[in-house]
């Protein structure tokens, strides 16, 4: 398994933290999630195992799934230099920089 670290492309710089954004912590006055802004520059470095290329992709190119366990909680992509279909295995930390960037999430679900 391919342990390849995402972080944001800006060296040192976190999306909720990016100076100049107007990005601040959205105020909680119910249930639900918050829809935060963020800014369309936000990149991340992945690498793709089957051409070991090494790129940025911008957050519409990512896609991630919670689920229960490990093993259902990854993220997607789509390699731009071979066309390989790319999966990942996501912990809290690429969870938390990928939803902070702005990544489009499906939350999975276990029968009942």
């Amino acid at each position: 398994m391919n342990r390849t670290p995402l972080f944001p492309a800006a060296t040192g710089v976190r999306p909720e933290a990016l100076p100049g954004t107007g990005i601040r912590p959205a105020h909680r006055s119910g249930t639900g999630p918050v829809p935060v802004p963020v800014p369309a520059a936000v990149r991340f470095l992945a690498a793709c195992p089957d051409c070991r290329g090494r790129f940025e992709l911008a957050a519409a190119a990512l896609r991630l799934a919670i689920g229960a366990t490990r093993r259902t909680t990854f993220y997607t992509f789509t390699c731009p230099e071979c066309g390989a279909s790319v999966r990942k295995p996501a912990g809290e930390r690429i969870i938390e920089l990928l939803t902070g960037g702005g990544v489009r999430t499906l939350r999975l679900h276990t029968a009942l």
